[in-house]
């Protein structure tokens, strides 16, 4: 892979991409040019591209399928009937929705309105939509019927994403339904002219807990999602237009990678998108099998269950020509495990964050993917620093250290948040991931540890800051810490500890049930251990790491 002429000149080590006269490390890409207009939307810039693709989505579940000339005309009407019920350039909407065919329509018009999207998990509790809310102040909510509960208290007006919703059987919520997304595709509203918007206007607010802490808003604009986009068709070798892949959506649309891929990158190829609502195997596997999926994104947990799942020889996916992995490196067992079972399916693998607005490093090809532990190598346009957490120093190639990152899709902060912002992006536009890594002699990434306190469940991120607080309001509870626990399945899990009031016997068991009452189920803890003291350094943080090795070695 050839590197760029002036980092060739700059003495860029062309095997390993490491320049030694200022440490960084550059991408072995082949750079990716961007368009330089500086008043463009991600909406329009995916619309323009040129391709023959024909299907553009298809439910998965009733073969309702969205040809592209009724994808753009179905975003041009829901943005005239966004701009006629109020919403206005810079105004933030929120969507809280399973996934469906109906939500890159949602997420495209936003755009096109150069309002701002922020997304949310349906599997939220209602207290934690409440704090996104209350910190995203948006203006209209799109959901589904079934969902509306979770908006009581939001006050928010509300649109149903449900085509056969029933406002007459609706929840008693005290919510504003102002109508539905078919009254607005088919209501006849005046073509409302589009406003003038800069690359650099915020495109997106997705909610990710950083590098510690508590969730916040990470700024995106349309300039990060159009790169983003933009590396997306570079990596699936999608630039030539021929829209002959179906991809198979099983990864949620309010997540980065959702979000990037399904619901804006990979509509700019004329490929066709299957969208499955929900994950269940057999649907998946059926998918595959109905529509002749071709690729298949889909996270580490899933993976496993296709390695291993008898259910998958009752289906042809004879179709299916690569995965692609994302949320944490693949083991070599694993992945000769997967490669024996479906030898003529190619594993790729990705790695990136919220706030690098997706890939940030990549394995393309099947021989990139045999180099097993690594997250990939840089992509297109991105630039690395492995640095010394205890003294800031920049390394080189085999050296562990805290991964930065620099590049066109690195998010431009945390929304209403500068402190958190700070410490997150220097000035110089490198983030912090937060993730202890190497960088090797060929320039491939890997992710030894997590500097971060976050805990990885199926690909969701889950502060253990924030179960913490929860556990600290139980009255027989005196002190906690939370951390995560290795799983083959699931990735990691929350594990508690716990000291106990004196002179009360809380157990386990009501311990378990008293946070899952009040969190998602991804974030609820699967195990308690009652310890006489959490172990903490002078200033009183939490040593983590002396727990992880307690719990490693005694394995609870």
């Amino acid at each position: 892979m050839a590197l760029a002429a002036n980092q060739q000149q700059q003495g860029v080590n062309p095997r390993s991409g490491f320049c030694p006269s200022n440490s960084i490390f550059y991408s072995k890409r082949k750079p990716v040019a961007f368009p330089v207009d500086d008043q463009l939307d991600v909406a329009t810039f995916i619309s323009s591209r040129a391709h023959s693709g024909k299907i553009a989505l298809i439910d998965a579940e009733t073969g309702e399928k969205i040809t592209y000339p009724q994808l753009w005309s179905m975003v041009h009407s829901l943005a005239d009937g966004l701009s006629s019920v109020g919403v206005r350039q810079g105004d933030v909407v929120l969507i809280l929705s399973p996934n469906s065919i109906h939500f890159p329509i949602v997420f495209l018009a936003v755009m096109s309105l150069g309002a701002i999207l922020t997304t949310t998990n349906p599997i939220n509790t209602a207290a934690e939509i409440a704090k996104q809310v209350r910190d995203s102040r948006p203006s209209l909510a799109f959901t589904t019927s079934s969902l509306l509960p979770k908006l009581k208290g939001t006050n928010l007006p509300v649109i149903l994403l449900n085509h056969d919703a029933d406002t007459e059987t609706l929840p008693t919520t005290a919510l504003k339904i102002v109508t539905t997304i078919a009254g607005l595709l088919n209501g006849r509203h005046r073509r409302c002219p589009r406003p003038r918007i800069h690359q650099d206007d915020t495109a997106t607010l997705l909610y990710s807990s950083g590098t510690t802490g508590l969730s916040k808003g990470v700024i995106s604009s349309h300039r990060n999602l159009i790169a983003m986009v933009s590396v997306i068709m570079g990596r699936f070798r999608l630039d030539s237009g021929d829209g002959l892949e179906t991809f198979l959506c099983t990864v949620p649309m309010f997540h980065v990678y959702g979000l990037a891929a399904f619901a804006s990158g990979l509509l700019g190829s004329g490929g066709t998108i299957v969208v499955l609502s929900r994950f269940d195997m057999g649907a998946m596997l059926e998918a595959i099998q109905r529509y002749r999926v071709t690729y298949l994104p889909l996270v580490p947990p899933i993976l496993v269950a296709l390695a291993k799942s008898p259910e998958v020889r009752r289906f042809d996916l004879g179709s299916l020509g690569k995965v692609l992995s994302g949320g944490a490196p693949l083991g070599k067992e694993l992945m000769e495990e997967f490669v024996a079972r479906f030898p003529s399916v190619s594993v790729l693998q990705g790695y990136g964050l919220t706030e690098s607005t997706g890939i940030g490093a990549s394995t393309d090809t099947a021989d990139e993917s045999r180099r097993y532990g690594t997250a990939g190598l840089l992509s297109a346009n991105m630039e690395a620093r492995i640095v010394d957490p205890e003294t800031g120093e920049a390394l080189e190639t085999n050296q562990k250290g805290e991964l930065w990152l620099r590049g066109p899709s690195i998010m431009k902060g945390y929304f209403s948040n500068p402190e958190a912002t700070a410490s997150t992006l220097d000035s110089e536009g490198w983030l912090r991931t937060g993730d202890l890594c190497y960088i090797d002699e060929d320039g491939y990434i890997f992710v030894v540890d997590r500097l971060k306190e976050l805990i990885k469940y199926k690909g969701y991120q889950v502060a253990p800051a924030e179960l913490e607080a929860l556990l600290h309001t139980h009255p027989d509870i005196s002190d906690a810490a939370v951390i995560p626990f290795p799983d083959k399945e699931v990735g990691q899990y929350p594990v508690a500890y716990v000291v106990r009031k004196a002179g009360t016997s809380v157990s386990e068991d009501v311990i378990i049930k008293f946070v899952a009452k009040q969190v998602a189920p991804y974030k609820k803890i699967r195990r308690v251990s009652f310890v006489s003291e959490v172990p903490k350094n002078a200033s009183g943080k939490i040593l983590r790491k002396d727990l992880i090795k307690l719990a490693t070695n005694s394995r609870l």
